[in-house]
């Protein structure tokens, strides 16, 4: 059925649009029935008032299907050259082969992909050139379908982060197929009309209640719920937070536009900026690789508005020693 596309498109996601469309359309439908629909303005933390739960606003919606529809060319050019990369590794590093239509090979390529996601999205939170990357996706101050739909455009870090699989023999395109199968599971947990499933659920699954408090800015929030299709990663490795109240959507530092350039590319500017402006090796690095919001104890950063750390993180000042 999609002999038609590039081998590296040929993935669920694709299959998976029409039901996209009719999910977002049906939610659409549902706020507007409820009289759920904010005004169509940018909104801000300084105003007295919140979204209406599950609302859209129809300019912040369609920024997100504008992403997401420049994100499925620029992931099909960072698939391609990783089908490549993995191809070589899959047939001439894997001490094996596993068989692509065997029921073990796509569990071992479901979860290892979910754990490598997890590490990959901690990372994404916490080292601020890939933070860039990832930003524009909690960029919204509503938490809806379309949310799920504003995706990066910078596929890099999970292509790296992928190279263990085909590594250990998983074939490209079940890394491909099951990484596609992830991104469509995380689809439905991007609304606030589904509350708290059965527990047992809740405490092996990301849930659209798990997922509610990744994309909060309040401080008890903030990089909580990394897991992609689990969230036992998360109980694992200490990063799991219960959803206690509704979240304040979005970065911490709104952007306030609708610019899906600027949304995509406003943190690199930044990062180039503070690295122009700063004194000594050490200081550049950590602007760079240092999490968001991290500045030399003797700075405060200039440009703070996509950073979701808490606290700015400082440590000595080492401008005179290079």
């Amino acid at each position: 059925m999609l002999d038609f596309l590039p081998e590296a498109m040929r993935e669920p996601t694709v299959v998976a649009i029409p039901f996209f469309v009719t999910m977002v359309a049906l939610e659409w439908l549902a706020a507007w029935k409820l009289d759920h629909t904010d005004i169509d303005r940018p909104s801000s933390r300084t105003d007295d008032t919140l979204s209406e739960r599950g609302s859209y606003n129809p300019r912040d919606s369609r920024a997100s299907l504008l992403m997401v529809l420049v994100s499925i060319a620029t992931s099909a050019g960072w698939k391609a050259l990783a089908l490549l990369a993995y191809s070589a590794i899959f047939a001439y590093v894997a001490p094996w082969q596993l068989p692509t239509d065997s029921w073990y090979s796509w569990v071992i390529a479901v979860v290892g992909l979910d754990f490598l996601f997890y590490w990959e999205h901690r990372i994404a939170h916490r080292v601020r050139l890939v933070w860039a990357t990832h930003q524009a996706h909690h960029s919204s101050e509503y938490f809806n379908f379309t949310t799920a739909l504003r995706q990066k455009w910078n596929n890099s870090a999970g292509i790296l982060m992928w190279l263990p699989l085909p590594l250990l023999g998983v074939p490209p395109a079940l890394v491909f197929a099951v990484y596609s199968l992830n991104l469509i599971y995380q689809f439905w947990i991007h609304t606030e009309h589904i509350g708290k499933l059965w527990a047992p659920v809740e405490f092996v699954f990301n849930t659209p209640s798990h997922h509610r408090v990744h994309h909060g800015s309040d401080a008890e929030y903030l990089d909580r719920n990394y897991g992609g299709t689990f969230i036992i990663w998360d109980r694992m490795f200490g990063t799991f937070a219960p959803e206690t109240h509704r979240p304040t959507y979005g970065l911490t530092k709104p952007v306030e536009t609708y610019n899906i350039w600027r949304l995509q590319t406003h943190e690199y500017a930044a990062i180039a900026r503070d690295v122009r402006r700063a004194r000594g090796l050490r200081t550049r690095l950590g602007l760079v690789f240092g999490p968001p919001g991290w500045a030399p104890a003797t700075a405060t950063r200039v440009d703070t508005r996509s950073h979701r750390t808490g606290s700015v993180v400082t440590v000595p000042d080492d401008s005179s020693s290079v």
